[in-house]
């Protein structure tokens, strides 16, 4: 038999209150992003003259024929798309692989490794041995995989993932392997099913450090079919902001590019697709928002 419990009169007023507060806090992150979105469909003008609205004043469509105007915006497209993709899948598997080793107290010098790890996080070796390294000795130069291989491990996820993976009971690991199942299978079949929660919440910190590769591209690649989007869109609003200062230099008042707007569509064009990431995870998001929290 079940016992109802009924809500008191306070009990409902204090959940009201936080309902009102969550909506007002909804709406408070929601303006600024509809204010983007808006004003990115404004003209110059309208923006340099009345600023930003959260509705589109004399409507125009030129930042974003600005953007897509060279084709080569859809090869970036498709390089950050396979650089997110691949990346983050290949991530996830070398940092699962690595603290799952770690996780396991059987393993033979884990202690050195771990620090071994942790050191990494605190010190390293600077810009320029970094690109001596990959450029020379790896000859990742004007290769795609320079955007992906040097940064597959990330020392600080690593660690979130081994604490997780340290917060599992031991006995399923082995009664696994008193059936015969190596760690091969028992990382694969058992640890990894139950920890989608944590790599949900891995997997979108490695998306969105995918995702906005840019200083890589700068540094090691010259061929414009291998420019990822966000240093294509940051090749693109330097020279709108050249052409406008050599505008003002030989004096031409009627020449405009949409720099300020251009700057929002670029905010929406390059946004756009990761924000549609969220609601996939959202079910593993606040589960693995605890990650590393229950061990040290």
């Amino acid at each position: 038999m079940s016992l109802l419990i009924k809500e008191s009169k306070s009990d409902r007023i204090l959940k009201m209150l936080f309902y009102a507060l969550l909506a007002c806090f909804s709406i408070y992150c929601l303006v600024p992003f509809i204010s983007v979105i808006s004003s990115s469909f404004s003209s110059e003008s309208a923006i340099l003259k009345h600023g930003y609205s959260l509705f589109p004043r004399d409507f125009s469509f030129d930042a974003y024929k600005l953007i897509f105007k060279d084709t080569t915006i859809y090869k970036a497209y498709g390089v950050t798309i396979f650089v997110t993709v691949i990346g983050t899948a290949l991530a996830l598997l070398v940092t699962c692989g690595l603290a799952y080793a770690l996780s396991v107290k059987s393993v033979k010098y884990r202690n050195k490794i771990n620090f071994y790890v942790y050191f990494t996080m605190l010190f390293h070796g600077g810009l320029v041995a970094n690109y001596l390294m990959i450029s020379k000795y790896l000859n990742l130069s004007n290769s795609i995989w320079v955007l992906i291989i040097p940064t597959l491990l990330s020392p600080w996820n690593m660690f979130l993932m081994r604490n997780f993976f340290k917060s599992i009971d031991d006995s399923m690991a082995e009664s696994a392997k008193i059936d015969g199942a190596n760690d091969i299978s028992i990382l694969f079949r058992i640890i990894l099913p139950i920890s989608m929660p944590a790599m949900a919440t891995i997997g979108l910190f490695y998306a969105l450090m995918f995702w906005n590769k840019w200083f890589e591209a700068m540094l090691y690649i010259n061929k414009p079919d291998l420019f990822p989007l966000q240093y294509l869109i940051m090749r693109i609003m330097r020279n709108a902001e050249f052409a406008n200062s050599l505008a003002a230099t030989v004096n031409l008042p009627n020449f405009m590019v949409p720099t300020y707007t251009t700057r929002l569509a670029t905010t929406v064009v390059t946004i756009g697709p990761i924000v549609f990431l969220y609601p996939f995870l959202q079910k593993y998001f606040v589960k693995g928002l605890m990650v590393g929290a229950v061990k040290g």
